[in-house]
């Protein structure tokens, strides 16, 4: 029993799941500490692992996009979240988007069923130092552990502001005025539409950011400044930098006309399937911290959507990460204990596919090590890597902020392609899937 290789993982939202996977596949041993169902986040609502609590879209599927290359590679090296995301998507054009519950379900199933992994329901407080450990808490890790990393491990935390957009039935969209069209008819029509006049859009807008915003919960009162994050940032927020920013953002009419009348417009709201049955659809871009009473009468004024039943209103909640490029290693493992990973949002990636990624790092490398292996490097020529790289050292300048997947982290071609950025990206996504399928032998391992 002593030559059992074994790792720890706490925490199973995508990263952690991943992370767990991945080991248990090379014949590691996974506890995987898990809080739910005995405690729960004020993000997190059912017992299922890789719960989705923003929004349920993985985003574009196109590999001339840094996060399609990033799903590509992840396909590719055979990722547990990549598997569940393809057998429960739902129609979204050219971006990909998931049936939230079957996808939680789905991994939950693969996770409890394996039978290199042992689930162990109960809050982790504490780590054991001597133990190889993947810590994968998620943004909004417990009061205990997070005091335990920033005292014990002695690790400087730093947090923003998240939010998620609200989800209406689709039985009480009014259909007469809304349609269904995909931007620039790319793909199946597969987001409805609801278009504004200027008229109809000034109404709108002078409500919005006239609105009253919630008062942050208790968890997140602590803090003395509300720092965004640009990727998510809620739409009143947005609307209040200028009278145009939501007509460049969420609700952009270019490349949308009605598929009958070919009429175009001055402002239009998109809203997304949420799950496969197409009962439910959430508004695209309308993440929000306004109290519900205000986003039901705001977003009432959306044509369309004046009847709307809210299945769930928006709301806003606190992500921590550590200063990363200070304390961790391009492996994800802490640099003054390489027994100790950290993997997910925590670590400074932003996005669900850029959480598995280091999960998937986190979780390899930890069960190379416990079976004496040297660590693998994916280099920042793959989206994998590139990830990896800028947490580690991300240009650092002292203002350490999340990062999604984009080409800007990724390591220049050191020569020019003709054709523009477009060519450019896909020499750059051709050059990262042909990295990685030279590593794939030793990934594997």
């Amino acid at each position: 029993m002593n030559d059992i290789k074994k790792i720890n993982v706490i925490g199973a939202g995508l990263a952690g799941c991943e992370a767990a996977y991945q080991a248990a596949q090379r014949g590691v041993f996974v506890k995987l500490y898990e809080m739910k169902p005995k405690k729960f986040t004020p993000a997190h609502h059912n017992n299922n692992f890789a719960e989705l609590v923003c929004s349920n879209s993985l985003r574009s599927d196109d590999i001339s996009n840094a996060i399609g290359v990033l799903k590509a590679e992840l396909r590719e090296l055979d990722s547990l979240i990549m598997e569940a995301a393809d057998n429960t998507k739902v129609p979204a054009g050219s971006a990909l988007a998931v049936d939230r519950e079957l996808f939680s379900n789905y991994i939950t199933e693969k996770i409890k069923n394996h039978p290199q992994i042992e689930v162990i329901e109960e809050e982790v407080e504490a780590i054991n130092p001597d133990e190889i450990t993947v810590v994968a808490t998620g943004p909004l890790t417990s009061e205990a552990m997070a005091k335990y990393i920033h005292g014990d491990l002695g690790l400087d935390g730093l947090h923003f502001f998240d939010a998620a957009a609200p989800i209406v039935d689709f039985e009480t969209i009014d259909m007469n005025k809304a349609f269904f069209a995909s931007r620039y008819n790319k793909g199946d029509a597969d987001y409805i539409n609801c278009p504004m006049t200027e008229e109809e859009y000034k109404v709108f807008y002078e409500a919005l950011i006239s609105a009253k915003e919630a008062e942050l919960h208790g968890f997140d009162k602590e803090s003395q400044k509300l720092t965004v994050f640009e990727g998510c940032m809620p739409v009143e927020v947005m609307a209040k930098r200028g009278y145009e920013t939501l007509l460049f953002g969420p609700m952009k009419p270019v490349g949308i006309e009605h598929p009958e009348t070919k009429e175009t417009y001055f402002a239009v709201v998109q809203l997304r399937k949420e799950n496969e049955n197409g009962t439910m659809f959430n508004l695209v871009g309308f993440q929000t911290h306004l109290t519900f009473g205000e986003q039901k009468r705001v977003f009432s004024l959306i044509p369309g959507l004046e009847n709307a039943s809210f299945l769930r209103y928006g709301v806003m909640h606190r992500n921590t990460y550590i200063d990363s490029p200070r304390y961790l290693t391009h492996n994800y493992s802490l640099k003054s204990n390489p027994k100790i990973f950290f993997a997910g949002q925590m670590t400074g990636v932003e996005g669900y596919i850029e959480s598995a990624s280091s999960g998937f790092v986190a979780g390899i490398n930890a069960a190379r090590l416990a079976r004496g292996l040297e660590a693998i490097d994916f280099t920042d020529e793959t989206v994998i890597g590139a990830l990896s790289h800028f947490v580690n050292n991300g240009a650092y300048s002292g203002n350490f902020q999340p990062m999604n997947a984009n080409f800007g982290i990724v390591a220049p071609l050191g020569y020019k392609v003709k054709g523009g950025k477009k060519a450019r990206n896909e020499e750059l996504a051709r050059r990262a899937i042909d990295k990685i399928k030279s590593l794939k032998d030793d990934i594997q391992k």
